[in-house]
């Protein structure tokens, strides 16, 4: 359809039809006869709202959203089609690493290869919008989202919120192409506490800098919807901030897309305490300008009589059903209301050998050598290996938010190494439970997650267990522990005190190590861990994350060295989780620890820990060696309106090619605010052959150095600079310029 054609069907619509487009409901109500009864009974909407409802809420396969769609338009008197909407994250059947572990192969044509390879699986179960990227800047290992984010900078977030966007949509090719629904809009990573849908409170100037720019990089990358956020701004929660929604997204940014709440966010304005009633919670939704109220009553029941009291305008309802139906039209369902589902499509491409070979690629690149003592790793070929723990033969390698994934596809570490080894070099058993009965008790329900204990019940079992470990330490060259978190310990909802390893884990281990000649510690989880204790108890640790569908083979490549390992933290790992939130770019202080000329005592520091990370932010190892050398500037003036160039050597010294991940950092040192002791600027992975050398080449502009002034403009302020490249936030090489305009 064309513009005049939308409008001409925006104006053949009664106002029931209109409020229709504006309504979510998941696939329950779709049911038949008695079965669509009870879900419409709770959530107190009729039957003829039902009929006019615009979009559905996770359904997906073929065979089911075809039914719905042609027994919904047969029905309908505009034969408008619905949206059908899903949480597909980091994958459909075919499973890829977690975000926070994609964002660790610091490769965004990678991760946009994987989005592609999403939307192919999933437009052909029928979907039309994934509810991704989520980029909301993380710096709280507390809170159990962090799975789902690329991690604490708000540059690389903003790069990879581009990268995913792209990734998802394509050119909008039907079959190919999911439109992008990025959230949650705003600041939801940072909660006070740590604590999943608890407030958030910040200044203006460091909303802007820190937690704005992912969710602009993402407009700006084209993406069709943006969904608002559970958490306050401004002591306003997201759904009812039109200064936020209105003024920020649509006018300064240009957005022009669907707007839509997360799950029930509209009546939650009222536990918010913000509205009296569903009423006035839909009034305040509406005029922020939300177009689609998800899973509740509110638009359904409320629109129309805020119309007759003139609470709303007219114009505003059109307006968004306006933007609803351009979606509709973006994804040229007038034309194919089906856009490409098909039962025979979707049984080739699930698990197809291509994205399964991505998926592997994904998680080698994605996986972090945290530590590699007297260079345990790789393994020698002819070892003998004894794998142990609750992850050593699991098929949850998924993580919490792979709604659809095919579990039955993941490939266990166990299965992995039998194909490369032999019973007389390769053992495997269980060890332990991965939590004890009353952590599994705490973990609570969450709808499509099985909470499932492995068969370790009784007393015998475990000692039974234990015994059989120790004897398998006692013949191995190396053991192998496979441990972390219980899926349900991170994902929404999984927000904690307790960064640790599980308690149960962790005094089994110790009971083992003893016994261990050289072992390696695997870690399967969705958030960085306090790993203090354990560090030194083992020689080696692979930070694992949830590597998705083929991650038992990814690990075993990187364990056996048929791969070199790259990957590198997007998130600081606490010493202690009394420092988090903690991250790399935060400001000195007054007083800062190791350069204040007051006494130690009175400075910014903790008694009983450092102030630094256990792990930093850009931190990983490989198996070979890289040296940096022979940082140099073009000029040590940089004029507004120019550039200038640094250039650094980083020379392989090893036998073993790999990738390295160069970054680049800069420091304002004055400013008219307060400015960051380090800001990520750029980054770059190349490969290097054994022995190669490269130069590498930054260009360095006056747009790197822009920040909001103490007068709100976006701009950069003349001074001195510092800049800094090399392995991590921590390890680099200076040198030193000045901005001149």
């Amino acid at each position: 359809m064309n513009d005049t054609q939308l409008l001409e069907l925006l104006n053949s619509l009664s106002v029931e039809e209109k409020i229709g487009q504006l309504i979510q409901l998941s696939g329950e109500f779709f049911n038949t006869g008695a079965m669509a009864v009870g879900p419409m009974q709770k959530l107190g909407i009729s039957e003829e709202m039902v009929q006019l409802t615009g979009s559905v809420l996770n359904v997906l396969g073929a065979d089911r959203v075809i039914q719905i769609q042609q027994e919904y338009l047969e029905r309908s008197r505009h034969k408008i089609p619905l949206l059908f909407m899903a949480d597909i994250v980091y994958g459909y059947k075919t499973v890829f690493p977690i975000p926070l572990a994609l964002g660790g192969s610091w490769d965004p044509d990678l991760v946009k290869r994987c989005n592609q390879i999403t939307a192919k699986e999933a437009c052909a179960a029928g979907a039309h919008v994934t509810f991704a990227p989520m980029v909301d800047v993380v710096r709280d290992a507390r809170w159990g989202r962090c799975m789902e984010s690329t991690g604490e900078d708000t540059y690389l977030n903003s790069v990879f919120a581009k990268a995913m966007v792209e990734g998802f949509q394509g050119d909008f090719t039907p079959g190919e192409s999911l439109a992008s629904c990025v959230k949650h809009y705003a600041a939801y990573g940072a909660p006070e506490g740590g604590r999943d849908y608890n407030t958030v409170d910040m200044s203006e100037r460091r909303l802007r800098e820190e937690y704005l720019p992912p969710y602009r990089a993402a407009v700006e990358a084209g993406c069709e919807l943006v969904m608002t956020s559970f958490n306050t701004v401004d002591e306003i929660p997201a759904t009812a901030n039109s200064w936020l929604m209105d003024e920020v997204l649509r006018q300064e940014w240009g957005f022009d897309g669907v707007l839509i709440t997360d799950y029930a966010a509209i009546a939650e304005l009222v536990a918010h305490g913000v509205a009296e009633d569903d009423k006035d919670a839909a009034r305040l939704a509406m005029n922020a300008s939300v177009d689609i109220d998800m899973k509740t009553s509110c638009y359904a029941n409320q629109l129309r009589p805020l119309l007759e009291e003139g609470r709303i305008s007219p114009q505003k309802l059109d307006e968004a059903v306006l933007r609803v139906l351009k979606l509709k039209n973006r994804l040229g369902l007038f034309e194919d209301p089906f856009r490409g589902a098909s039962v025979v499509r979707e049984q080739e491409l699930n698990n197809s050998t291509e994205s399964k070979d991505l998926s592997r690629q994904a998680a080698i690149q994605s996986l972090v050598l945290l530590q590699n003592a007297n260079e345990t790793l790789p393994l020698s070929k002819g070892s003998k290996i004894a794998l142990i723990g609750p992850y050593a033969d699991n098929q949850d390698l998924n993580g919490l938010w792979a709604v659809y994934g095919d579990k039955s596809q993941v490939v266990t570490l166990k299965t992995a190494f039998e194909e490369l080894l032999s019973p007389e070099h390769f053992q495997c058993t269980q060890g332990c439970e991965l939590l004890d009965s009353d952590s599994y008790e705490g973990l609570g329900d969450f709808g499509f997650f099985t909470k499932e204990q492995t068969s370790l019940n009784s007393d015998e079992d475990k000692a039974k267990e234990l015994n059989q470990a120790i004897e398998l330490a006692k013949w191995a060259d190396v053991v192998i522990f496979a441990m972390g978190e219980h899926t349900l310990q991170s994902g929404e909802a999984g927000s904690r005190t307790d960064l640790s390893l599980p308690s149960i884990q962790t005094a089994f281990m110790e009971q083992v190590l003893p016994w261990a000649k050289k072992s390696v510690l695997l870690l399967f989880n969705g958030r960085p861990l306090v790993l203090t204790d354990i560090q030194g108890k083992v020689d080696a640790i692979l930070e694992c994350w949830f590597p998705g569908t083929e991650g038992g083979h990814a690990i075993v490549d990187l364990l056996m060295g048929h791969a070199n390992p790259s990957g590198r933290l997007t998130m600081s790992f606490p010493y202690a989780v009394g420092q988090v939130p903690i991250y790399y770019n935060g400001f000195s202080t007054g007083r800062p620890s190791k350069t204040s000329t007051h006494s130690v005592r009175f400075t910014s520091r903790y008694l009983d820990a450092p102030n630094e990370p256990l792990y930093p932010f850009g931190y990983g190892l490989s198996y070979h060696t890289a040296e940096y050398s022979n940082l140099e500037i073009s000029n040590s003036v940089l004029r507004s309106g120019e550039s200038i160039e640094a250039t650094i050597k980083v020379h392989n010294r090893s036998a073993v090619g790999g990738d390295e991940v160069v970054q680049l950092y800069i420091r304002d040192k004055v400013g008219s605010v307060v400015r960051p002791v380090k800001e990520l600027r750029g980054f770059q992975k190349v490969h290097l052959q054994a022995g190669e050398s490269k130069i590498l080449t930054f260009a360095i502009t006056e747009d790197l150095l822009k920040f909001h002034t103490k007068e709100m403009r976006f701009e950069a302020e003349e001074g001195d600079f510092e800049l800094y490249i090399g392995k991590s936030s921590e390890d680099y090489l200076t040198a030193v310029f000045r901005l001149e305009k």
